[in-house]
Order: structure tokens, then sequence, then C-alpha cells
């Protein structure tokens, strides 16, 4: 077993609240906003200590008090309960979660640049539709996945991989790159030791990074550039309880499948070995039929 293998499957996360690689918290999302109401945004309701707020929702993206505001103000968004053309103040931000000016403006200007919001002189910052939104930015992804748009995020998400990932298996066959192969391989093996363990979080972590490795080892630098909306969507398709991808015989056998095809050279055998993967969850079921058996 190498060095990888043995760290993967004796760490532990500690109960800070924050999240790891492969851990994400879940958002608690309050009903929508009627549609046709337009105007200040209402804080009822919210938190009234940021510090809570943030233990609850920020990620490894979201540390500190300008992280957690992001999160906070996204999942708003996203949710609905900040509607489209709405107005932000920066003021009322600021007094409501009792952060200073530097810290809102900041997080508006991520927010900003991830297309959730406007910022033009005299008009202010308001809240931009749907159509604007840099729907594969990975905040907005596990966003959308854990508010109303649940199933429509989850269902995109799987068309995504099953488009992304059997081309980067096909491709990483004719790569004998034996360093990532050998780490595909302890990847797999950290899951079956997982798996028997009962422990779902190192499985998720072991898994993550399988698919993050089959698309690196494609060596298409555009693919790569997609690997976070693969991870995003491994951590986003599973239960409540674990977050990520479920764990089973049937899944660790098919990841097997995959190094074995990869070791082999075999483009054909290691894309069938993806598909048949990804047709192991019946809300990728609903999406795609199963390849044909020649």
């Amino acid at each position: 077993m190498s060095t990888l293998a043995h760290t993967m499957m004796t760490a532990r996360t500690a109960d800070t609240g924050l999240s790891a690689q492969g851990e994400l918290d879940r958002y608690a999302y309050g009903e929508a906003r009627p549609a046709g109401r337009i105007g200040a945004p209402s804080w009822d309701g919210g938190d009234t200590e940021l510090g809570r707020v943030g233990r609850r929702a920020a990620g490894s993206r979201g540390r500190g008090l300008h992280g957690q505001l992001v999160q906070q103000l996204g999942q708003m968004i996203v949710s609905g309960d900040l509607g489209s053309d709405r107005p932000l103040v920066p003021e009322e931000i600021g007094q409501r979660f009792e952060v200073s000016r530097t810290v809102v403006r900041e997080s508006l200007r991520v927010l900003e640049a991830k297309g959730l919001v406007s910022a033009r002189p005299n008009v202010g910052t308001r809240v931009r539709p749907v159509s604007d939104w840099n729907l594969l930015d990975p905040d907005i992804i596990e966003w959308r996945a854990f508010g109303p748009q649940r199933e429509d995020q989850r269902r995109e998400l799987a068309e995504l991989r099953w488009t992304i990932e059997p081309l980067a298996a096909r491709l990483a066959a004719g790569h004998g790159r034996e360093d990532i192969q050998q780490r595909l391989a302890d990847m797999v093996e950290i899951m079956g030791h997982a798996l028997t363990q009962g422990d779902s979080l190192t499985f998720s972590r072991a898994d993550a990074e399988f698919h993050s490795l089959l698309i690196q080892l494609a060596g298409n630098r555009m693919l790569e550039h997609l690997s976070g909306i693969v991870s995003a969507a491994l951590q986003v398709s599973g239960s409540p309880v674990t977050g990520c991808d479920r764990p089973s015989e049937g899944s660790l056998a098919h990841h097997g499948r995959i190094v074995d095809a990869l070791a082999n050279g075999d483009p054909i055998a290691a894309e069938t070995a993806v598909r048949q993967l990804l047709t192991v969850h019946p809300e990728v079921e609903r999406v795609v039929p199963a390849p044909r058996e020649h």
C-alpha cells in the first residue's frame, strides 16, 4: 500500500463545523419569496449571528467572515429569497450580519464575479437573473443542489458527467502514466477499505480523487478544466448522510474495471466501464439509457 493510501485511510477530520475535501455542509434554505415581490430584501427569519450561519454553511471556500457572508448571500440568491433585480444595500447587509463595510464590499465583488449580482453607478447592486449566473461555478453548483432547484441541478450534473467522463476514460487509456495509474489503484484500495469499515467520508474523498485523476490522465486541458464540475457532481449526488457517491460493492467493482482497462491500454473497455459506473445510480438511469451489449 502506498503512503498516500495509508494516509487517506487513517486521516479523520476534526469536528470544526467546516468542510474538508470530499465533505459538504448541508444548507438550510427558507421558503422562496413570492416571484412578484420586488423591493428591498427582507432579512427576517435568518440567524442573528453571522458566526452561527458560518458554522452551518461555510465550506472549504468559506472560511472567515468574508467567506461566510458570500455563502449566506449566495444561498439566499440561489434559493430565491433574494429574487432577480432585487437591490442589495451594503449598509443594510453590514448591519444585518454585523460585519464591516470592507467585508460586505469584498463579498459582493465575489458574488459579482459569479454572475449573481451586478453593481452599476447610480443604480447600486442588484441580483441578476439566472441566465447571467456562472452555473459551472462550484459554489453555485452546491447552492443549487441543496436548494429548491436541487432536482434540476442533480439531473444536469448527471448529464454532464455522462458527457465528460467516458470521453476522459477513452483518452486516458492512451496515456501510459504509470504514476497516475498507481494513484488510481490506490484510490480503489482506499475505497474498498472504507467500504468494509463503513467509512463514508473516506470513501467519498477517495472517490472524488479517483475521478479527478481520471480526467487529469486524459491529457486534455479543456477537459481537466471541467474536473471541478465532476467533483461537485460527486459531492451532491449522494444521500444527505454521506454527501458523496454512494458506497457500494457494485460501484467499487466498476472503479476496479476502469483501472484494469487503463492498465491494459484498452480505450473501449475503459469507456464502457465508466458508462456502467454512471448507470449504477437511479438518477442517472433516468437521464441516459445504459449502453448496449454487443
